[in-house]
C-alpha cells in the first residue's frame, strides 16, 4: 500500500501555516500523529523524546499506540528506542517473523493488533530529539518512498519542535525583562512617595524602603507597591 501523496502535501501545508504563529510543542507533535496516521493509513502513531538522556514515551495517536509506547519506554526496546539511538529508520514488515529481535515488545503489538512497525528518527543537525513510530494493522512493505515521506515529516516536526522550544525560552527572557522593568517602575513611585512625606532625596528614601523590606523579609517590589497602593509609610 503506498503512502496518500495528497494527504502529504496537506500535511505539510499545516505545518506552514502553524509557522508563523505562536505553538507550543505539544501542538507540532498531536500534528505530526495526526499526519503520519493519515498520510500512511494507520492504526496510530506514537512519538518518544529525550529528556535528559533519556527516551520518553510522550504521545499517542489511539490507546493500543499508547500501550506499546509504555512497554518500550519501560523494556527499552522496540523501533522507537534504536531509530533514535542510530538515527536510521528502523522498518518491520511483520513482527511474527521477528519475534526475538524485541521480544516484549513484539508480544505487547500482537496483542493490541499491530503487525508492521517503522521507527523514524527525529535528528536535526546530528543532534538528537527522538522518535516517531509508525503502527500498521497489517504486514506492510514499507518502500523507500513511504520512508522518504515519513523523514521529511518527522524532519519538519522536529524543525518546529526546536523552534517552539527557542520562542518559549525568548518569550520567557521577554516577560523576565517586563516583570523587572514594571518592578523597576513601582519602586521610583515609592520613592518618590516616602522623599515628598519625609522631604529627604530619593536615594534617602530607597534606603528606607530597603531597610524596611530586608527587616520584614518581604521582596522589595512588594513594600513598594503597599507604599503605592496600601498606604504605607516607612
Amino acid at each position: 500500500m503506498a503512502h496518500d501523496s495528497s494527504a502529504l502535501v496537506e500535511a505539510l501545508a499545516r505545518f506552514a501555516r502553524l509557522l508563523p504563529t505562536p505553538y507550543k510543542v505539544e501542538t507540532a507533535l498531536d500534528e505530526l500523529g495526526m499526519s503520519v496516521t493519515k498520510v500512511f493509513d494507520l492504526v496510530g502513531a506514537g512519538i518518544c523524546l529525550l529528556e535528559d538522556g533519556v527516551l520518553r514515551f510522550v504521545s499517542a495517536t489511539a490507546a493500543p499506540v499508547a500501550t506499546l509506547e509504555r512497554v518500550q519506554e519501560l523494556s527499552r526496546q522496540g523501533p522507537c528506542m534504536e531509530a533514535s539511538h542510530t538515527g536510521e529508520v528502523v522498518a518491520v514488515s511483520d513482527l511474527r517473523e521477528s519475534t526475538d529481535r524485541w521480544p516484549r515488545y513484539t508480544e505487547t503489538a500482537l496483542q493490541v493488533g499491530v503487525l508492521a512497525v517503522a521507527g523514524i528518527p527525529m535528528w536535526l543537525n546530528e543532534e538528537r530529539l527522538g522518535a516517531v513510530n509508525l503502527y500498521s494493522a497489517g504486514p506492510r512493505i514499507w518502500s523507500e518512498a513511504d520512508l522518504d515521506a515519513a523523514r521529511i515529516l518527522a524532519s519538519v516536526a522536529t524543525g518546529y519542535i526546536v523552534n517552539a522550544n527557542k520562542w518559549n525560552q525568548q518569550q520567557q527572557v521577554t516577560e523576565q525583562l517586563e516583570q523587572a522593568l514594571e518592578s523597576r517602575v513601582v519602586i521610583e513611585q515609592a520613592k518618590g512617595i516616602i522623599a515628598t512625606v519625609r522631604n529627604i532625596t530619593p536615594d534617602a528614601a530607597f534606603d528606607l524602603i530597603r531597610k524596611h523590606a530586608r527587616t520584614n523579609r518581604t521582596p522589595l517590589h512588594t513594600i513598594a507597591r503597599a507604599i503605592i497602593e496600601a498606604g504605607l509609610r516607612v
